[in-house]
C-alpha cells in the first residue's frame, strides 16, 4: 500500500514563505472581488486564497494535459473508474460548449481537473459561477470567476459563516475509538471529551467534531475538526489537505496584517 507522508512532511510542501507571500500578493491584486464574494457567501477571503494557493500556486500551475486526452484515457483505459471518467468526459464536452471554449485547447491535470481551483468537469457544471457578469463561466483565465466558484463550492457543501474550523485538543489518553469512522464528524465535542479527547480551550460541547491525531514536527498533534473543516475536506478528501489549507489561510491573513 502507498505510504502517506507524515503531517510534518506534508505541511512543509504547502506552508512556505513563498506560498504565503504569493497569497498576500494574490489577495491584494483581487481584493475587491474577494471582499465582495466573502461578504456574499460568508467564506473568508483567506480561505478562498489558500485553496487556490494549494491547488495551483495562485493560478501558476494549472496542469499541462489536454483535458480531453486525460479524460478519454481514463474513461477508456481505466476500467475501475470508467463510469466516473466517462461521466466527467460528458460533462466536459457540455461545459466546453457552454463556456465558448475549444475542447481541444483546454488544459488541466492528468485527471482532468481545471483552472485556478482545479474543478473536475462535474464540479464545474454544479458549482462554477460567473462573477463579472460577462455570461461566461471562465475558471481558466478569469480569477474573478475562479474566486466566486471556489466560494460557491464551499457554500453548497455547507460552510457555516463565522464558524470555527479546528481547535487543538488534548488526546494522549483518548480512547482509540475516537479516531475511527473517517472524516465526517460522528461525535459531539462533549462526547469526545468524555472519551479523553478534550479541547484545550472553551468550546461549544454540542458542536460535532472529528478527532484527528497527526504526526507533527514536535510529536503527535491532536485536533478537533469542526463542521467547516469537514467542508474543506469535500474539496479534497484528506485531513492533511484541509489542515494545510486552513493553516496557510491563517498565515496569509497574519502576513496581510503585518503590512
Amino acid at each position: 500500500a502507498e505510504k502517506t507522508k507524515p503531517w510534518y512532511d506534508y505541511r512543509e510542501i504547502f506552508i512556505t514563505d513563498k506560498r504565503i507571500a504569493g497569497g498576500v500578493d494574490f489577495a491584494r491584486e483581487h481584493a475587491d472581488t474577494l471582499r465582495a464574494v466573502s461578504r456574499e457567501t460568508g467564506v473568508p477571503a483567506e480561505v478562498i486564497v489558500a485553496i487556490i494557493g494549494v491547488e495551483t500556486y495562485y493560478g501558476r500551475i494549472t496542469g499541462s494535459y489536454r483535458v480531453i486526452d486525460a479524460l478519454s484515457t481514463l474513461a477508456f483505459d481505466y476500467p475501475k473508474r470508467a463510469a466516473f471518467f466517462t461521466s466527467e468526459l460528458e460533462h466536459f464536452l457540455a461545459l466546453a460548449y457552454e463556456s465558448g471554449k475549444d475542447p481541444l485547447e483546454l488544459k488541466g491535470s492528468y485527471a482532468g481537473a481545471m483552472g485556478y481551483g482545479q474543478f473536475m468537469p462535474s464540479s464545474y457544471q454544479a458549482y462554477a459561477r460567473d462573477f463579472d457578469g460577462d455570461g461566461l463561466v471562465d475558471i481558466w483565465s478569469n480569477p474573478q470567476d475562479a474566486i466566486a466558484s471556489v466560494a460557491n463550492y464551499f457554500v453548497e457543501h455547507g460552510w457555516q459563516p463565522g464558524g470555527d474550523v479546528v481547535i487543538q485538543a488534548h488526546g494522549v489518553e483518548a480512547n482509540p475509538e475516537v479516531f475511527e469512522g473517517g472524516l465526517k464528524p460522528r461525535f459531539t465535542v462533549g462526547e469526545l471529551a468524555k472519551m479523553g479527547f478534550a479541547p484545550i480551550e472553551a468550546t461549544d460541547i454540542d458542536l460535532k467534531a472529528t478527532a484527528l491525531s497527526l504526526e507533527g514536527a514536535k510529536g503527535q498533534e491532536y485536533w478537533l475538526a469542526l463542521p467547516n473543516f469537514y467542508v474543506i475536506t469535500r474539496y479534497n478528501h484528506s485531513a492533511m489537505y484541509a489542515l494545510s489549507v486552513w493553516q496557510l489561510s491563517q498565515a496569509i491573513a497574519a502576513a496581510q496584517n503585518e503590512i
